[in-house]
């Protein structure tokens, strides 16, 4: 008897009570389960009509190919002809998948190469549109000449691209429409600050005394701790900061969230900076390369330009206050001046252009840079522990400032317009910018301990100082003391606080160390045991 299902003789054999059909019980058990019903006849079936058949054991003969050697060869040469039928259609197939596989990589090899030369041409036109309206010509003759020069320009840029970063490129210059907005800054500027009051709200020396830690948040990545550059945004609670995990973060002080990590430079981020105008950010990097963001409306960060105008590490970018222009300072002995919008070099300002005195031949590369409040005067620090103060509208350096042990590593202008301060392996010097000397020097550590920032709050009224601890020092005139009102301990235990910015009034500091968390310095919240012990 055979099993109505398998068609082979059953070895636990059941039979239907409806059909009398005979089965093979976890045969028919299986099939009940998912359908129900009998596998033949199609009518409704359930375990209650299958009874069991008691049967004897019957021994399995063998098959007659294996009761002989001869019959057992021929089963053994049947299963190794089947393998190597097998086998040669599985190389067949290998053979075709390799085929697709490579005309697949050299479609995608051709596409990219393809997606290379249509972005070299739109950021060709870019730069050629935004020099176009730059000079828009007034009459035909204007108009004919500027349609050769950009032609002309045209072929230099494509060259440049092909060369790389060293190519020598032809830049349009400051023109004289730009000079006229950065002197009627100036003017509006230099009128605002002779009626400039300080603001009420400015956190008064007392507070400055009570100042602690009161957070501490790990921005960056661990496998390459360190903040290398910090900046607070002027008109919101966010605070940026770059990081030798060459990313820049983008962190909400009042939520206590990051907002956005701006990914994008291959090596440390030295230098961030907000610009209010549009929601910009720069940011600047061991790479050779400075990128423009600008923020969308939901929270997140785009990349607008990638600027490769430098040869080596960009050390310092520095925003004009017109909010239209800045400025980055590199190691291959150049200042760039950009324009944010469009992303174009309008000149590059190489170090053999300096005045002729006894720092003209000195080369070392610029490590920071500042602008001054009123926008025509920029100052920076270079390698050889030199500062260099240029006039923008001219490109000329018109003051040199020497006596630094070591590299420039940060430099400050004071709100008031008067005084610069700047930070090496030495310590701090502060220069009155009415008589172009130094008049007081501040040296907070030892002679092995740089001092690494130093930084102006907005008002001019506190001075911080940032090396293997944080110092604030009160601002005073040129003949009084500048009095230490607050030391703040290393707390990262890393003994290299990188930069300190004050944020609004005063009210707190941001301080980045060479662990990857972001600090802040300011007042115990209300009820805190150091509030009441205070």
């Amino acid at each position: 008897m055979f099993c109505a299902v398998s068609g082979v003789t059953p070895e636990d054999p059941v039979v239907s009570k409806k059909s009398g059909l005979l089965f093979e019980k976890r045969l028919i058990e299986r099939h009940i389960l998912d359908y129900g019903k009998c596998p033949v006849t199609g009518e409704p079936l359930t375990m209650d009509d299958i009874v069991s058949v008691k049967t004897n054991k019957a021994v399995k003969p063998r098959p007659l190919q294996a009761a002989s050697i001869p019959g057992m060869l021929g089963l053994f040469q049947n299963e190794w002809d089947a393998l190597m039928l097998s086998n040669f259609a599985l190389e067949q197939q290998l053979h075709t998948a390799r085929q697709e596989l490579s005309h697949a990589l050299y479609q995608h090899d051709a596409a990219c190469r393809v997606i290379a030369r249509l972005k070299k041409e739109r950021d060709e036109a870019r730069a050629l549109l935004a020099q176009a309206e730059r000079q828009i010509p007034t009459t035909a003759s204007d108009a004919a000449s500027m349609h050769t020069a950009v032609v002309s320009n045209g072929k230099r840029v494509a060259e440049d691209e092909e060369f790389g970063h060293g190519a020598k490129r032809i830049r349009p210059g400051i023109s004289a429409e730009i000079i006229a907005e950065l002197t009627e800054c100036n003017t509006t500027l230099s009128g605002q600050r002779k009626k400039r009051q300080i603001s009420t709200t400015l956190a008064p020396k007392e507070a400055f005394e009570r100042y602690t830690q009161v957070s501490s948040h790990p921005l960056h990545k661990t496998n390459r701790p360190g903040i290398l550059s910090v900046d607070i945004h002027p008109s919101k609670d966010v605070i940026a900061t770059g990081g030798v995990d060459a990313n820049a973060v983008l962190f909400d002080r009042s939520s206590g969230q990051i907002l956005s990590t701006l990914s994008g430079h291959s090596k440390k981020v030295t230098s961030v900076k907000f610009v209010p105008r549009d929601e910009f950010f720069v940011s600047a990097s061991a790479d050779k390369t400075v990128r423009v963001w600008q923020g969308a409306e939901d929270g997140n960060y785009n990349c607008r330009h990638i600027l490769r105008d430098h040869t080596a590490e960009v050390q310092a970018v520095t925003i004009h206050a017109t909010h239209n222009y800045f400025v980055t300072a590199s190691l291959d002995d150049t200042w760039c001046f950009y324009d944010l919008a469009s992303g174009l070099c309008l000149t590059q300002v190489d170090l053999t252009k300096a005045s002729a005195d006894e720092f003209s031949g000195k080369k070392g590369g610029y490590t920071s840079a500042a602008f001054h409040p009123d926008g025509l005067i920029l100052g920076v620090g270079t390698l050889e522990a030199c500062v260099r103060i240029w006039d923008v509208k001219s490109q000329s350096n018109v003051a040199n400032f020497a006596g630094h042990d070591g590299p420039v590593n940060s430099i400050s202008f004071s709100e008031n317009g008067y005084f610069l301060a700047t930070a090496a392996d030495d310590g701090v010097k502060l220069w009155d910018l009415r008589k172009l000397r130094n008049f007081r020097s501040i040296s907070p550590y030892d002679s092995q301990t740089p001092t690494n920032s130093v930084e102006f709050d907005h008002s001019g009224s506190y001075l911080a100082i940032a090396g293997s601890d944080v110092r604030v020092h009160q601002v005073s005139n040129v003949k009084l003391e500048w009095e230490l009102i607050k030391t703040f301990p290393d707390l990262s235990g890393t003994g290299k606080v990188t930069c300190a910015k004050f944020g609004p009034d005063a009210n707190y500091l941001a301080v980045g160390t060479q662990d990857r968390n972001l600090r802040i310095l300011g007042l115990p919240p209300a009820g805190t045991e150091e509030d009441t012990n205070d």
